[in-house]
């Protein structure tokens, strides 16, 4: 008999949903694995960057943002979650207003122009020179942070000695840990080793999501040949970094690294100017991370595995958000699993493995 793990339905706590055609079926796919509930990415067009639909800003609301998902089957889901993105018009008011009122839980820094949809972003250390960040911290409200620094040199993006996430987390990162000591952060789709260490010696008050593709894939599979539908941002990195989040996810003492796939979905992934930034793992990611501890050397057959595999994948990001743990199951099953384009009204969704020349994948996914 194969062998079968049977968990708790998850929280995807961090994915994107998108907008208009593509909602329905991306959140069916997030449903089609096991997801009970999700973080849902404010960087739509134009973004959710207000909370209330009447606010006189040109931005979807929380509000608005909310009605589409639920309309699009996400009443489906036990809970999610949809942050506020951080512009220049947020203010400590609105941050307040919306805590007050049910509606923010939290919010999204982005680097400016540092991904897609990052068009709208404010400098990190311009809102420092506001009181929107406090704001936060009164009024317990989480920051979830793409941490990597923007307006960098291209020597200084990506290097062997530095990148754009190292600097983050070396010259920003401890200072909001420093002037916001309550205020509950989120390192988002750490990549690097030195991310990975500064969560480790932190307080209580941050934890971190890793992405599938970081468990399993390095800047080399990236670059040979170039498989641009890995392409995402922050990009994967070396092995020393891989081998970091490895170690952080499959540590059976782990309380602070969590599941966040950062699933993208593109329905066209290369373009004239480039290429989009975003993996898209909807329907395949449990199956993804089963693979990545195996890779790390995980032997998911004993009995302290399968706990720390859970532990990441259903309880850890539960705990630090204060979500209901589902009463419903999903299981895996090592045996290989046929994986499939996701069509939708906009044009088809390729899966990472398909993207990257895999039709199949060794684990499989029942709901």
């Amino acid at each position: 008999m194969p062998l079968t793990l049977t968990l708790p339905k998850w929280y995807d706590l961090h994915t994107h949903l998108r907008q208009e055609g593509l909602m329905a079926p991306i959140i069916k796919s997030q449903l089609d694995m096991g997801c009970c509930g999700v973080l849902a990415m404010p960087n739509a067009r134009p973004p959710v960057a207000k909370v209330r639909k009447d606010d006189a800003l040109p931005y979807w609301s929380l509000e608005e943002y909310r009605d589409m998902v639920l309309e699009a089957d996400g009443d489906a889901f036990d809970d999610f979650i949809v942050p506020l993105y951080l512009t220049k018009d947020t203010t400590p008011e609105m941050i307040e207003d919306g805590a007050k009122s049910g509606l923010l839980r939290a919010v999204k820094y982005y680097p400016p122009h540092g991904t897609t949809g990052a068009d709208f972003s404010h400098p990190l250390e311009e809102l420092l020179k506001t009181d929107v960040i406090k704001a936060l911290e009164d009024n317990n409200v989480v920051m979830c942070i793409h941490g990597e620094e923007h307006g960098l040199a291209g020597e200084q993006y990506f290097d062997r000695k530095t990148n754009a996430e190292e600097f983050f987390y070396r010259e920003r990162m401890p200072r909001l840990l420093e002037q916001f000591p309550t205020m509950k952060i989120v390192g988002e789709h750490m990549t690097t080793k030195v991310a990975v260490d500064l969560v480790k010696e932190a307080g209580d008050t941050i934890a971190a999501s890793i992405t599938p593709q970081h468990l399993i894939y390095t800047v080399g599979n990236l670059i040979q040949g170039f498989k641009y539908h890995l392409f995402c941002l922050p990009l994967v990195k070396f092995e020393e970094d891989r081998q970091a989040l490895r170690d952080a996810v499959t540590d059976p003492n782990n309380t602070k690294f969590y599941a966040g796939t950062d699933s993208a979905a593109h329905t066209v992934k290369a373009t004239d100017c480039g290429c989009a930034a975003g993996c898209f793992t909807g329907g395949v990611a449990p199956q993804l991370y089963a693979e990545g501890f195996e890779l790390a050397g995980v032997d998911l057959s004993s009995a302290e595995s399968q706990k720390a595999f859970e532990a990441f994948l259903c309880t850890i990001g539960q705990n630090f958000w204060g979500l209901e743990k589902s009463t419903e199951t999903f299981t895996l099953t090592k045996e290989e699993q046929t994986v499939e384009m996701l069509p939708t009204p906009d044009g088809n969704i390729t899966p990472l493995p398909i993207g990257i020349g895999n039709a199949t994948i060794p684990w499989k996914v029942t709901v």
